[in-house]
């Protein structure tokens, strides 16, 4: 049987994006100050799951609702099960918008809102390409598993909590609709390590705070510290004026009795491509470290302004190291936290890191930083994950992908992480394209329109040719 996706997909545009726009439209940031027993992370992702779920069984599935930690429905007969594996969560909007992040317009062909390209949008590209096989009455022979998460981009309790409560067999393959085209059937391993810091500091410059960041796997956009010091706020402002201007950059500093505060602005990005965005923590700390501050204090700002400073390989700090498949560790410093009258201090450290190295050996090698009081490991680790090129799987993805596109199939290996890598037999797949401007977690995040109708088409035949 021959089918034209990509007219079936125009069919349905308005009703895909009505969807799509009703779903970018629930803030569903992990919210721990309002999580309980009914709302794991928080009511943010339950509210977004259960309108999900609502849209699922409006479409005539069988819906499931995990104790709002996840969800699902199944399609098809057979024995065989095809996992889909996408997320309804989203990392914090942050500042910097020219829109409401909560408000999805579209501007230029291009929309805009938080979720609009991570994950929401092919989300939901990837659920109209289900509904297309099933409206059309194509006849299968496995069965399609649609799984939804609510904390992908923190610490994947949904899927802990999932594959443990869900009382179904694991699907026997899957993809993820949450990175690139043509696919990623590898991924380099994840693991976020925190320095630990005292916090007591006495001189011609004290430290009272430093707090930068959202999350492990964001870069920070922006920086604040306050401090003391035996200068003006003349004298300050002038060195403060110089640094920006060097560095292109803009910050803001004030008085307020004997304290200063100041702000830096950078820009955000992906934890696992920390080099296209603007760690404001380690250009604030690179300013500050020219004065006279001392002990725990100095060691803080050393740290982070001598040493993860632009070190996205880990070089300076003594982890770099490159795998011929996998390619190289990366770093990104995320979140930071200091308070003087505080003996645990810290800065988290995401490592995006391949096969040969392990958190261990990063471990280890930290703790040899001057002034670290400790080295801890996060609770949750993903170890590297590779499913070889010749894998039927990959095979039929790549061969969808240049049937539709025209363009040439290619393995790929990245640093972040998807939910593809909770199967042996997993991958992502889709639904950003080569050449495609890549604003997952920073300001303005926005999804080619276009892109996502695209990418539809391709779900929708790449699905029909695993299940038929």
């Amino acid at each position: 049987m021959t089918v034209d996706f990509r007219a079936e997909v125009d069919k349905r545009k308005d009703a895909m994006m009505d969807d799509l726009f009703a779903l970018l439209r629930i803030n569903s940031e992990r919210d721990d100050s309002q999580a309980d027993s009914k709302h794991p992370f928080g009511p943010g992702p339950v509210k977004a799951l259960e309108h999900f779920l609502a849209m699922a069984e409006r479409d005539g599935y069988k819906i499931r609702n995990i104790d709002n930690y996840a969800g699902d429905f199944e399609f098809g007969e057979g024995d065989e099960v095809l996992g889909i594996f996408a997320h309804l969560d989203v990392v914090p909007a942050g500042s910097g918008w020219d829109t409401d992040p909560y408000e999805p317009v579209i501007k230029d062909g291009r929309l805009y809102a938080r979720g609009s390209s991570d994950d929401k949008g092919p989300t939901m590209a990837c659920y109209y390409a289900l509904k297309i096989i099933k409206e059309l009455g194509l006849p299968v022979s496995k069965k399609v598993r649609f799984i939804v998460g609510t904390d992908e981009e923190s610490g994947w309790g949904d899927m802990d909590y999932y594959f443990a409560h869900n009382g179904l067999k694991d699907p026997d393959f899957g993809f993820s609709p949450d990175a690139e085209f043509p696919i990623i059937n590898g991924e380099k391993g994840n693991i976020t390590e925190y320095l630990h810091f005292a916090g007591e500091n006495d001189g011609a410059f004290q430290l009272l705070s430093f707090k930068a960041g959202l999350r492990d796997n964001m870069v920070p956009e922006s920086a604040t510290a306050t401090f003391t010091a035996n200068s003006s706020l003349a004298d300050l402002q002038d060195k403060l004026a110089a640094f920006t201007s060097a560095e292109g950059l803009t910050a803001e500093l004030t008085q307020d009795g004997d304290v200063y505060r100041v702000t830096l602005i950078g820009k955000s990005a992906h934890g696992s491509t920390p080099e296209a965005g603007i760690n404001g923590a380690t250009y604030l700390a690179t300013f500050l470290n020219q004065f006279d501050f001392a002990g725990a204090a100095k060691a803080y700002l050393n740290v982070t302004a001598n040493v993860l400073h632009r070190d996205f390989a880990g070089k300076k700090l003594g982890v770099a190291y490159t795998d011929a498949k996998m390619g190289a560790l990366s770093m990104n410093a995320g979140v930071f936290t200091f308070d003087r009258h505080s003996d645990d201090n810290t800065i988290t450290l995401n490592f995006r890191y391949p096969q040969g190295t392990t958190p261990q050996a990063i471990k280890e090698q930290l703790e040899t930083l001057e002034g670290v009081t400790c080295v801890t490991l996060s609770d949750h680790e993903h170890t590297p994950h590779y499913v070889p090129a010749d894998d039927p799987l990959v095979a039929t993805l790549l061969s969808v992908y240049e049937k539709q596109t025209g363009l040439k199939g290619y393995e790929q290996v990245i640093g972040g992480g998807t939910f593809g890598r909770l199967l042996e037999r997993g991958v992502a797949f889709g639904a950003m394209f080569p050449g495609y401007v890549n604003t997952m977690h920073q300001a303005n995040e926005f999804a080619d329109v276009e892109d996502l109708y695209r990418a539809a088409a391709i779900y929708a035949e790449a699905i029909y040719e695993l299940i038929k």
